[in-house]
């Protein structure tokens, strides 16, 4: 006997925003110019209570091939425009954004789980770096150097790449899409999105808005090219020298195959992957400020961040103030967990299933080992993906558990007797993205900065580690990949580099006096 069909949750009215965005109960998870979709239908299931949203029939790799060759046809007709008119079409799609912040916020905190203000920050990131993107596009700049021979210019040239890839993450279901997609196309690439297989939705409703910019300008609708699937459409990205940059998000594990596969064809990658983040707090921090901070860096998006706080090493002489001090902030914000969209939830669901079997084993290793549960450690019984958030104590900090990232609102704290011996502690992790002191030495401030201070990408002083902003470069260093996106210069990853020598002479003169006569 046939299973019976669930009742969609985007037929409840109190989520009728999701047909504000395009969305129906069935979506098809393709789009190369038009959409489509061969694969096989996934449901989406919201955390917040366990039913399914709607379903999404994902691409094969047929779909994969259409995509990639439709984007690398639309590519032809995007690189011949100049950069400030690739700078105005972002600048509609930011415009387009904004007209759906709300809807597709909501969407957001449905899909992933994180609570209403954060999913409504995540489409506004979109939107911030459309704008950044925009001013970019006036100013990719070149150089011109001194050549050494007479009648000769040397000058350096930053030319698109072409098919640009991104394979994003559950836990930023949008804004890692954004920051990819709006540098790279104000330089002149095209992109092809592969979301994660949790978040369909959320894919197609942004490349909807995106692709109706595109196409309302009578550009291809493939600059912008979705193929929602699985680890087989993964895989054929990275092994696709047609992808002149694969841009990937997720863990450590998975990374570091997907940047074998891409070196093999002599592809580049852009790897943001998994981090194991600290806060130092030093004997003469402001405490009240640490307690404030922490508690966000730990508990917001119930832990999963890239940048959550998993680790906090305080220092012997306000160890147990500052540990009794965050475990009763704990008690507090502990009765506001509940539904992402509620106004009074401070801390949304773990995003799956799966994410709740990891803490529960990871809550059981701890306890195996002889940690110490000073709070939390338990799931709560209701429909839904929910935990208590944890404070560990009682593990060394070389601990293997201590040293390994589980996706979830546990955070070990640790003791040192100096700064540091803080600052080795945060850098004998493999991991490199975040990390964080709380100091008013200015002596720790400058060693925490310096060339023996943090190993990290992210180094943050007096204020915790998630929360970047976009006009820095965002990424880490060792085993979170080296890649960087969003600000600074992190645009040209998204170009070759020409080197490029100009003879207005009419002699033939060698580079270091060299005489071939």
């Amino acid at each position: 006997m046939a299973a019976s069909k669930p009742e969609y949750l985007i037929n409840d009215s109190k989520y009728s925003f999701l047909k504000e965005l395009g969305l129906q109960e069935t979506n098809l998870g393709v789009f190369d110019g038009t959409w489509k979709g061969s694969g096989k239908v996934v449901q989406s299931i919201c955390p917040s209570n366990g039913k399914v949203i709607a379903e999404v029939k994902q691409g094969d790799v047929s779909d994969y091939e259409s995509c990639v060759q439709s984007s690398t046809s639309a590519w032809n007709v995007w690189a011949d425009l100049p950069a400030p008119k690739r700078g105005e079409i972002v600048r509609q799609i930011g415009d387009a954004l904004r007209s759906k912040l709300i809807p597709l916020g909501k969407l957001v905190s449905i899909e992933m789980g994180k609570i209403l203000p954060e999913g409504i920050g995540e489409v506004q990131e979109y939107v911030d770096i459309c704008d950044y993107a925009v001013g970019l596009s006036r100013t990719l700049a070149g150089a011109i150097y001194p050549s050494e021979r007479p009648g000769h210019v040397l000058l350096e040239k930053w030319n698109p790449l072409g098919l640009i890839g991104v394979i994003s993450a559950f836990n930023f279901p949008i804004a890692v899409y954004g920051w990819n997609s709006a540098v790279a196309m104000v330089c002149g690439d095209t992109i092809l999105w592969k979301g994660a297989e949790t978040t369909p939705l959320v894919s197609v409703a942004t490349t909807k808005i995106v692709a109706n910019v595109l196409q309302n300008n009578g550009l291809p609708g493939a600059v912008a090219a979705l193929c929602c699937g699985g680890a087989d459409i993964g895989k054929a990205m990275a092994a696709d020298k047609r992808i002149k940059l694969l841009s990937f998000t997720g863990s450590t594990h998975v990374g570091q195959q997907v940047g074998v596969d891409v070196q093999k064809r002599f592809g580049k990658h852009l790897l943001e992957l998994g981090g194991n983040n600290a806060i130092i707090v030093a004997d003469d921090a402001d405490l009240n400020m640490v307690v404030q901070a922490t508690l966000f860096a730990c508990v917001g998006t119930a832990g999963q961040r890239c940048t959550s706080t998993r680790r906090l090493i305080f220092h012997e002489n306000v160890y147990n103030e500052v540990l009794g001090r965050l475990t009763q902030a704990y008690k507090q914000v502990v009765n506001r967990i509940g539904d992402a969209l509620d106004d009074s939830t401070l801390i949304g669901p773990l995003h799956s299933k799966q994410s709740l079997e990891k803490y529960k084993e990871t809550v059981a290793e701890i306890q195996k080992q002889g940690g110490k549960i000073e709070f939390g450690g338990k799931v709560l019984e209701r429909p839904g993906y929910f935990v208590e958030p944890t404070i560990v104590t009682g593990l060394k900090h070389n601990n293997p558990l201590v040293h390994n990232e589980c996706f979830a609102p546990i955070v070990y704290v640790l003791k040192a007797e100096s700064v540091p011996e803080a600052i080795s502690c945060n850098n004998e992790v493999p991991q490199g993205l975040s990390s964080s002191i709380f100091t008013q030495n200015i002596g720790n401030i400058f060693e925490w900065i310096g060339p023996k201070g943090s190993d990290c990408g992210i180094v943050n002083v007096n204020i915790p580690t998630s929360g970047a902003e976009i006009g820095g470069a965002f990424g880490g260093e060792k085993a979170t990949g080296g890649g960087r996106e969003s600000g600074s210069d992190a645009w040209k990853q998204y170009m070759r580099r020409s080197t490029i020598t100009i003879n207005h002479s009419k002699d033939l003169p060698l580079a270091q006096g060299i005489k071939f006569e």
